[in-house]
């Protein structure tokens, strides 16, 4: 699958089969922009909206994510500390370590802090509206972004430590499923993954017709029975 750099991120190119997901690998060595995305009802007409999630693979010590906010806000409050900045101080953040995933949905104000590696499963949208970008001449998109951000904490429940071994369940819709595999999938697993599926070997690798995914690639298989897994891998698919 090609692959695309950019600037602190790896994003792979979805395959026509599977155009609904965008997988990416992001590096952070200073805090990205408070931002927030809609969901498919709230985005502009023709677009998808934007549910992600986080899988952490490494964090500098005292690394953070901001996810929600400490306090209810309402749209006015957080437009106001959208303009003087003190957004930053109000969002929730969440110290970070290696192996600790958190879901996304729309509407959520969030921001990655400086030193965190991750793996980001998305829908494949652009929609992004951005709210404070610590002075970094860009646009932001005040207007867009308070009709769909949430004022509100994060949902924990959407969080969890994953283990150093093992298979997890990650994501189970509404928009796409997401399995941690450690070795061959099991039986249940197999079932819930038909037809075309996104492989993102973790360590170790993947075979799939032959060809070998390494650690830090991303390729699409026919069906997930057709992979042979060596170690730890993501497994992805629109529901």
């Amino acid at each position: 699958m090609p692959v695309e750099g950019k600037i602190g991120e790896v994003w792979f190119e979805p395959p026509p089969q599977l155009d609904a997901l965008l997988v990416k690998y992001i590096f952070t060595s200073e805090a990205l922009s408070v931002q927030v995305h809609p969901s498919d009802d709230q985005a502009p007409a023709g677009k998808r909206g934007k549910e992600e999630c986080w899988l952490i693979l490494d964090a500098q010590p005292g690394a953070n994510l901001g996810i929600g906010f400490r306090q209810d806000l309402s749209a006015d409050a957080m437009r106001a500390a959208a303009l003087d900045g003190s957004i930053e101080q109000l969002l929730e953040w969440h110290p970070v370590q290696a192996g600790d995933f958190f879901y996304i949905p729309a509407g959520t104000v969030h921001a990655i802090g400086a030193g965190v590696t991750l793996i980001e499963v998305q829908q494949n949208s652009d929609v992004t509206y951005r709210l404070y970008d610590y002075g970094r001449p860009r646009e932001l998109h005040l207007d867009a972004g308070m009709a769909v951000a949430r004022g509100g904490a994060y949902d924990r429940t959407l969080a969890q430590r994953v283990g150093v071994d093992g298979a997890a369940a990650l994501v189970n819709g509404p928009h796409f499923r997401l399995d941690r595999v450690d070795g061959t999938p099991d039986a249940e697993t197999l079932a819930r993954y038909s037809g075309p599926v996104l492989v993102i070997p973790l360590d170790g690798s993947a075979q799939i017709a032959g060809e070998i995914i390494a650690g830090g690639q991303c390729a699409c298989a026919p069906a997930l029975s057709e992979v042979t897994f060596t170690g730890r891998s993501l497994i992805a698919q629109p529901c």
